[in-house]
């Protein structure tokens, strides 16, 4: 392996937990935005759409890799 490909390497891995972090705080952002006005029912649903995000949001980093 040469120099440039290590850089790419450690680069890469820096960028990418940067990416999911930013995408899990947006998320978390958004969640707990609504969570104030929302019956218990609702606050329920939200939860379970964000998990649903979460997922999504996994799977579209995997499919990114191939």
């Amino acid at each position: 392996m040469n120099a440039n490909q290590l850089i790419n390497m450690v680069i890469r891995l820096f960028v990418r937990k940067a990416v999911n972090k930013g995408i899990d705080a947006g998320i978390n952002r958004v969640a707990k935005g609504r969570g104030g006005q929302a019956s218990p029912q609702q606050q329920q649903q939200t939860k379970q759409q964000v998990r649903q995000a979460r997922q999504a949001a996994r799977m579209a980093r995997r499919a990114g890799r191939m």
